[in-house]
């Protein structure tokens, strides 16, 4: 019996909801990590991240649509599932930590949201590396982006800090781990490789975390134990864990069944928008009017990045 496929609104509503709860997601890494480290914090969300997904797609693959492949048990398929998956976990170790650790140095939520989204424009660029055709309009978002990194890092003339730096190597992990699933993810279930990349991702950031927060704590290991108490840190960690890497990515492979890609990668950068929206409702977190407008420029760039223009193909159409 073949399964319905959601209608395009519902598609499209579904990938804004997950934006919602990714945007929002920038909060809770916030009070998480300054509770807990940022190390320590990805490596605990990640963990409980990849255990929310290998139970979804035990539970729920065959019954929501999304189940892995027949060939997911072929032998040559299983290595190359792992394989993909350990390089998109370390690319996302990248990212994460990069993303948290600025966040950690105090650099707000939306910035962090907005400099983030630059993996969007990135990626057409990076695939010049593998003989891709770039428009135009790839350039001009490039531009633009550019200009709107100036009025958000930017500070005292020509200096940035050391924070902005770290999420424009962020932004650079996304996007690269962007292009190791376009090129080698395909045929692969995507479920599995999501719990994969997060199960990695926690291994690595916890040896961070051990190396870095855990072993220096004042007072020893009994002592950085004594930290779960806190609400706030659960609070965090299960959001993290169960509504932006299960429901969050679950909500991603439904939208994505029947969206073109361009409209749904600029849905999905809605996430920098709540991001914003949220750092200013729940932390007050205030940007200035030279910061709003990197904000509004980042965006720009980011739709432009993602627009058609001229004749489509008409056997991608017919797809």
């Amino acid at each position: 019996m073949k399964r319905k496929v959601p209608g395009k609104f519902a598609c499209s509503m579904l990938l804004l909801a997950a934006a919602v709860v990714w945007g929002i997601s920038f909060v809770t890494q916030s009070v998480g990590g300054d509770i807990l480290g940022p190390y320590a914090f990805n490596s605990v969300r990640m963990l409980m991240g990849a255990l929310v997904i290998f139970i979804c797609t035990k539970t729920f693959s065959d019954r929501i649509g999304i189940s892995a492949r027949p060939d997911h048990r072929v032998k040559g398929h299983v290595k190359k599932q792992i394989l993909v998956g350990i390089v998109c976990g370390i690319l996302l170790a990248v990212g994460t930590n990069l993303q948290q650790v600025a966040i950690y140095m105090g650099t707000t939520t939306g910035k962090a949201g907005f400099v983030t989204a630059l993996y969007i424009v990135l990626v057409p660029i990076l695939g010049l590396f593998f003989r891709q055709r770039t428009g135009w309009n790839i350039w001009a978002a490039v531009v633009i982006a550019v200009a709107g990194l100036y009025f958000l890092c930017m500070k005292d003339g020509f200096s940035m800090g050391m924070a902005d730096i770290l999420l424009i190597g962020c932004a650079l992990g996304f996007a690269l781990q962007i292009i190791v699933i376009d090129r080698f993810g395909k045929g692969l279930d995507g479920l599995r490789l999501a719990g994969m990349e997060f199960l990695v991702c926690g291994i690595i950031s916890g040896v961070m975390a051990l190396i870095f927060e855990i072993i220096p704590y004042p007072g020893g290991f009994g002592a950085w134990i004594g930290i779960f108490v806190s609400g706030k840190l659960w609070i965090s960690l299960l959001y993290m864990g169960i509504f932006s890497c299960g429901v969050g990515y679950t909500f991603q492979i439904l939208g994505q069944q029947n969206l073109d890609p361009s409209l749904a990668s600029i849905i999905m950068s809605l996430e920098s928008v709540f991001a914003a929206i949220s750092g200013g409702l729940i932390l007050g977190q205030v940007l200035s009017g030279r910061e709003y407008l990197g904000c509004v420029l980042m965006f720009a760039a980011v739709i432009l990045a993602q627009v058609q223009f001229g004749k489509k193909n008409p056997e991608a159409e017919s797809h």
